[in-house]
This record gives C-alpha cells, sequence and structure tokens, in this order.
C-alpha cells in the first residue's frame, strides 16, 4: 500500500497567512491610533502624512534586500528576525514623542525614524513569503499558495480597525502598539518552532509528500543557504525584458491597491456622504474581497497548468483579473448610489487580488532561485506606484473631479491588463 501523503506545505501556507495578518496591523495601527497621537502632540494632518511616508519609503528602500537575504539565508530565519525587527518598532512608536532621538531631531522626527524602522523589517515580509512558497509548494499549487498567504492583507484590513480601535478606547493608544507587537512577536514565535527552510528539513513531511512539492522541477533547489546559494547575475536579472513586465504591470497594480489603502475610506465619507461610522464599516468590504478572491485566483492559474501552458495559465487568469478590475472600478466610479458604487469598487478590488496568486508565482516561474530577490524587485515597483497614488488621486479630484481620480484607477489595471499580452513566464532567466 502506498505512503499516504502528509500535508505540512499546508500547515507552512497557514502560518504564511498569520504572519501576512500581522503584518498588515502593525502597518496600519498607526493610522487608527493616529487621532490619539495627533491630539497629545498637537500634529495636524500634514504632518501625519508625513510619518506615514517613512514607513513607505522604507518598506519600498529594502524590497530587494530583504528578497536577496532570504534567498541567501533562508526565509525562516529571514522572516523570524524581520517579524521580531518590525515588533519592537511598533513598540517603539508608542513612546517615540518622549524618546532620545526627540532632543536631536525632534518629536516628528523621532516618530518618522520609528516608522521608516517598521517599513524595513516589513519590506522583507512578501519577497520571503515568496521564497517559502518556491520551497515548499508544488509547481502547480504555488498560485493558490502566494493567494493565500496574500489574503492576509485582506484579513488584517478586516480585524485591524475595530481591534485597535477597541484597545485605544479602552485602554489608550500607546497600548494598541505594545498589543499589536507583542502579537507578532507570538506569531513568528511558532513560526520559528515549526518551520524549515525546505520541506526535506523537516521531520513530518514523509515521501509522498516531498514527490508532490518537487513535481516536475526535480533538479530545481528548493533552496539556498549561505553556503551553497550561487551569486545573482544582476545584469541577467536587469536585462530580463520579462523582469521589467511585471515590475511595470505591478507598479500599476500597486497604484490602484493604495488607491484603497489610502483613500476609500474618506471617498465614502466625504463624498458619498456616509456616516463615520458607516464608512468605516462599508471601507473593510474591498478587503474582505480581496481576501476571498486571491485565492481563488490561484487555484483557477494552478488548475489550468494541468491542462494548458504555464504561461497561458499565468496570463489568462490575470488578464481576465486585471479586465474585470477595470470594468469594475470604471463603473463604480460612475455610480451615483452609493451602495451600489461600494459594491462595484469592491469587486474591483476583488477582482485585482484575483491576480495577486499569479503575479507572485511568475516570479519563481522565471526566476527559480533568485525568487526573492526579483520578488522584491517586483514589490518595490508596488509601492513606488503606491507613493504617487496617495498624492495624485487627491490631485486629480480637485482638478477634475472623483469620478476622474477613480477611473485612473481603471486606466492602470487596464494597462496592466494589456502588459501581460507580453509576459511569458515560461522565458526564465539563466542566473
Amino acid at each position: 500500500m502506498s505512503e499516504k501523503p502528509t500535508k505540512i506545505r499546508w500547515i507552512m501556507v497557514a502560518l504564511l497567512l498569520a504572519i501576512s495578518t500581522v503584518t498588515f496591523i502593525d502597518r496600519v495601527n498607526i493610522s487608527i491610533a493616529g487621532k490619539g497621537l495627533m491630539s497629545e502632540y498637537n500634529l495636524d494632518s500634514v504632518t501625519m502624512g508625513t510619518i506615514f511616508s517613512a514607513f513607505v519609503l522604507g518598506y519600498a528602500l529594502f524590497q530587494i534586500p530583504g528578497g536577496w537575504f532570504g534567498d541567501k539565508y533562508g526565509p525562516r530565519r529571514l522572516l523570524t528576525f524581520v517579524v521580531i525587527w518590525w515588533s519592537i518598532f511598533t513598540v517603539l512608536t508608542a513612546v517615540a514623542g518622549d524618546w532620545f532621538l526627540v532632543p536631536m531631531i525632534g518629536i516628528v522626527g523621532s516618530f518618522m525614524t520609528v516608522r521608516f524602522l517598521v517599513g524595513v523589517g516589513e519590506a522583507a515580509a512578501y519577497p520571503n513569503f515568496n521564497r517559502t512558497i518556491a520551497n515548499w509548494m508544488a509547481p502547480t499549487e504555488r498560485a493558490l499558495g502566494v493567494g493565500i498567504a496574500n489574503a492576509g492583507l485582506g484579513v488584517g484590513a478586516a480585524i485591524a480597525p475595530p481591534f485597535v480601535a477597541w484597545i485605544m478606547v479602552t485602554y489608550g493608544w500607546r497600548e494598541s502598539f505594545y498589543v499589536t507587537g507583542v502579537i507578532g512577536v507570538a506569531v513568528v514565535a511558532v513560526w520559528y518552532w515549526y518551520a524549515t527552510d525546505r520541506p526535506d528539513q523537516h521531520k513530518l513531511v514523509n515521501a509522498a509528500e516531498l514527490a508532490i512539492i518537487r513535481g516536475e522541477e526535480q533538479s530545481m533547489p528548493l533552496a539556498q543557504t549561505a553556503a551553497t546559494a550561487p551569486s545573482i547575475s544582476w545584469q541577467k536579472i536587469l536585462a530580463s525584458g520579462q523582469v521589467w513586465l511585471i515590475v511595470s504591470a505591478y507598479t500599476l497594480y500597486g497604484y490602484i491597491i493604495y488607491v484603497y489603502l489610502s483613500w476609500f475610506y474618506l471617498y465614502l465619507v466625504n463624498v458619498k456622504n456616509f456616516s463615520i461610522l458607516k464608512g468605516a464599516m462599508y471601507s473593510t468590504l474591498p478587503f474582505l474581497a480581496m481576501a476571498i478572491m486571491a485565492p481563488i485566483g490561484g487555484y483557477i492559474s494552478d488548475r489550468m497548468i494541468q491542462r494548458y501552458s504555464r504561461k497561458i495559465a499565468r496570463r489568462a487568469v490575470a488578464i481576465t483579473g486585471l479586465v474585470l478590475c477595470t470594468i469594475f472600478i470604471f463603473l463604480g466610479a460612475k455610480a451615483a448610489e452609493p451602495i451600489t458604487a461600494i459594491i462595484l469598487l469592491s469587486f474591483g478590488a476583488g477582482f485585482l487580488y484575483f491576480t495577486s496568486g499569479v503575479f507572485w508565482s511568475s516570479c519563481t516561474d522565471i526566476a527559480k532561485a533568485q525568487t526573492g530577490t526579483v520578488s522584491g524587485m517586483m514589490n518595490m515597483g508596488a509601492n513606488i506606484g503606491g507613493t504617487i497614488s496617495p498624492i495624485a488621486t487627491p490631485y486629480l479630484a480637485k482638478a477634475y473631479g472623483w469620478d476622474a481620480a477613480i477611473q485612473v484607477a481603471a486606466l492602470c489595471a487596464f494597462v496592466a491588463a494589456a502588459l501581460w499580452l507580453f509576459i511569458n513566464t515560461e522565458k526564465k532567466i539563466d542566473v
């Protein structure tokens, strides 16, 4: 009787989902606790925007280094280190206004420094989620695995506002940073205890599961160590048209995501005239749609690989999701009835995340052992788009109206879909 495969790889994916959720909670907690912070230190909204931007800067700059370190040293240790790193600085956010840096660079400079360092730590998260998926999941399971891990953004977005607000109201704004920081350390302690870099290192993985994981890629290294990792050929990576196509498409993807992250709530309250409480409730719907649709898109792409080529499987899901995203955002921006607008825009967000697993698994498809590095490049592009979006959206709204500002996001989705006509994930980088 043949041995029944174990399912340890799915427990690894569940752990990534938990870390992903914590990642998003620790990213947005300051936007919720910021009300108390602003009152205590007499900070205006422009100043708070500067503090917010410090996180994005650190997050964008350290995407590539974070991915490279994961490729070189393995995601188990790297993720453990960075989660502890950003959890410490999350806790220190609570005292940054009274920290030793204040006499040197002022209160705002102190908060900016701490949030920049939170961003530096979180930058390594998603590239190393993808490195872990590349190591642990079968070639026909990777998009689903990434989709589940990336669903943490939606889960975190749904949990963070009520959870952090409750802590802030019940105990104080500082306590919200203490609690979320401790949660991060607790989650990553479980990760470090249970996870391994490669499935063949895990004592609970049997031979049958290992055979599934390796699939047709028996010769592909499942992970690298500092001693065995090949040196990165930056010339070949930077000369790859496929890399730049994926980075360009994901930059547009990032622009759209940050419209939802930065402006969707205020759009509902200020433009669609919802109350503060109803606006907060309805603003979670796009993120719930993301959490649901990300695994579905990954699953469909992985199933298609079993019948069609990898190129068709990735391209079909990406183009379908991005075109539907275009349509729903465009219609949502034009909808006069507020609830209809929310539903349509939420579907737009869901179909954007429908493509999430395809984007990340495509980095593995083309980069193999350098998955983390190329993933970092791709996600840096998203955060360049995410840096532009919060500034461009209100400018466009003021100049041309909110309909036009939202429709620019639809245009970005359409252009990203067009780029996928030229992306071929079977063209691998020979590194």
